[in-house]
């Protein structure tokens, strides 16, 4: 049976403390060492030692594995899984737009060098965590924003129905409103229970049921709405 690789970082991590422990003297791999695995082991070491790892572990939820990124053999996907474990979990690329991306990607090569707004705590954050090369940086920002989320136009008067409105509430917490003609009506119901679980998780520190919001997101309500603007069965996703 295949062991689904995000079931493995706390496994990983477990193995990357008792080496460090037999090993006092010797420093933790470097990042282009031991493939994909060996860099998930380094930052679940890193986080396990931080006092901030914590809240690292708490930026994103663990959506998506290696394998499952677009073009998975591509120099882009093994830059975003090289780079980006290093402080959080996987990033599935659909969470921001292309016109995005590269404004992120810049933000997030400066925060892996340390240079971060918040000054000294964030060089201190990044203690050990290695930052993409120009060229690599360049790399990465054109991988994730060939894979972009295609956007719903905010114009589009579907959104000014009540389940519009929920839909635009639920989805905008956390990425870019997506444009349902990604997925078909068959598929998008797989797809808001995928997102209904990455809700819950954010919620657990969000704190308690009043401050969350209104109205109350139906996720029904979501799936009907998606199904009635889905791509027909067997057609071609939109670019």
């Amino acid at each position: 049976m295949k062991i689904p690789a995000l079931w493995l970082v706390p496994a990983l991590a477990c193995a990357a403390q008792a080496w460090a422990a037999d090993n006092p003297s010797t420093s933790f791999p470097p990042l282009n060492k031991g493939g994909t695995q060996g860099g998930v082991a380094r930052a679940q070491y890193l986080w396990s030692k931080s006092p901030h790892g914590r809240m690292l572990e708490r930026i994103l939820p663990p959506s998506i594995e290696p394998a499952q990124l677009p073009e998975p053999d591509s120099e882009g996907a093994r830059l975003t899984a090289r780079y980006c474990v290093q402080c959080h979990y996987l990033p599935n690329p659909q969470m921001h737009t292309a016109d995005k991306w590269n404004t992120i990607v810049v933000r997030m090569v400066w925060r892996m060098q340390g240079k971060g707004n918040m000054g000294t705590l964030m060089k201190e954050m990044m203690d050990s965590v290695e930052a993409p090369a120009e060229s690599e940086a360049a790399a990465l920002a054109r991988y994730l924003q060939k894979h972009g989320q295609k956007e719903m136009d905010p114009a589009h008067p579907a959104l000014k129905s009540e389940a519009g409105r929920i839909f635009s509430i639920a989805c905008t917490q956390c990425h870019a409103l997506p444009d349902p003609l990604r997925h078909t009506a068959r598929e998008w119901p797989a797809v808001v229970q995928r997102m209904k679980r990455h809700i819950t998780w954010a919620n657990t520190v969000v704190g308690p049921d009043h401050l969350r919001t209104t109205p109350v997101l139906d996720t029904a309500q979501i799936v009907r709405f998606l199904q009635r603007h889905a791509r027909a069965d067997g057609s071609s996703v939109t670019k």
